[in-house]
């Protein structure tokens, strides 16, 4: 399959001043982000809030200017490119908002709403605009009748559906989306998932989908990445990343999840400590106050992410020191 998105080394650090205006701070919300998505295909992002999540998504969005790194669509450099050039292919990167209330323009009917994208992107002829939001209600479930309405008209769920309309509008290849079931009723997310995942086949679009809810990520992701501090940690597809996590992180954020079945008698593992403040990160890996397993090397030098097969990587030195034995044959490599 071919490469939709594909980010290099994606950083993101803002400046913050102290209240006393005598310290400035810098902020690394994203450090050294890479990952690729391909046609058709959703890459799930998790991990604990504040950790770096929605400023990547904003940053391949081109709403918030990366520090440093490289975002391609199809090969094209998008942060290489003049406004112009990107206005004619920022039809092809949409956004799914987290919060349906506010996400809509309540003095605008629901016919404005979706009638505006096909305007400035010209998806089709102005005199197709009517048949067009029809053809676009019929396809998230909502009756074509609900055209003339406005916002306020719709529960939840429903306007969250008329988001997701507006955002295959103008025909993408690739939408972000971000928590955008979180402000939904439990009865209400499935539906919306299993929307996303039926328009998913039906247009062949490809996801990048933010959650906190594993269950939701597992649902709806092909690979999987975690987040922590800014970083990723831990990467791989989907059955690896649940049925066998390799960082510590991973491991005490899956073991932490609840389990709904009340026959099910599991003791739930609690991440222990804080998450460090961004403002003054700890040295070497920002994981080891709160791992069991860091060791002298992880105060000092932070891990780099390290394919361990299978399209599965890990930033962790305790990975690398069983890698560095299983090379020299004095640990399994099964095991690694």
């Amino acid at each position: 399959m071919s490469k939709i998105i594909e980010v290099r080394d994606l950083n993101k650090h803002f400046e913050v001043t102290s209240k006393m205006g005598l310290k400035t701070h810098l902020v690394k919300a994203v450090n050294g982000v890479s990952f690729n998505v391909s046609e058709g295909e959703t890459l799930g992002l998790v991990g604990e809030s504040g950790c770096g999540k929605t400023t990547t998504g904003k940053l391949i969005l081109k709403l918030i200017k990366p520090t440093s790194g490289e975002i391609y669509l199809e090969g094209k450099d998008i942060n290489k490119i003049s406004s112009k050039e990107m206005r004619r292919i920022r039809k092809d990167i949409q956004v799914v908002f987290q919060n349906p209330y506010a996400a809509l323009d309540p003095k605008m009917t629901i016919s404005d709403i979706l009638s505006e994208p096909l305007s400035i992107h010209k998806v089709v002829f102005k005199y197709d605009y009517e048949k067009e939001v029809k053809r676009l209600l019929s396809l998230v479930g909502l009756s074509t009748n609900d055209a003339q309405k406005f916002p306020h008209e719709f529960s939840g769920g429903q306007r969250q559906r008329i988001g997701i309309a507006r955002a295959i509008a103008t025909r993408p290849k690739f939408i972000i989306c971000d928590e955008p079931v979180s402000a939904l009723d439990v009865s209400v997310q499935s539906q919306i998932l299993n929307l996303l995942n039926d328009l998913q086949k039906e247009l062949k679009i490809s996801y990048l989908f933010i959650a906190h809810g594993l269950n939701v990520i597992k649902h709806m992701s092909d690979k999987v990445g975690v987040m922590y501090l800014g970083k990723i940690v831990e990467m791989g597809a989907e059955e690896d990343i649940f049925n066998n996590p390799r960082h510590p992180y991973t491991k005490v954020l899956l073991a932490s999840a609840p389990i709904p079945d009340p026959q099910v008698d599991r003791e739930r593992q609690v991440i222990k400590g804080e998450v460090p403040s961004p403002i003054s990160m700890p040295e070497g890996c920002t994981f080891h106050p709160r791992c069991e397993y860091a060791m002298e090397v992880c105060k000092k030098r932070a891990p780099v992410l390290l394919s361990i097969g299978n399209g599965h990587q890990v930033s962790c030195h305790l990975i690398e020191e069983k890698a560095s034995e299983a090379r020299s044959g004095a640990y399994d490599v099964s095991l690694v």
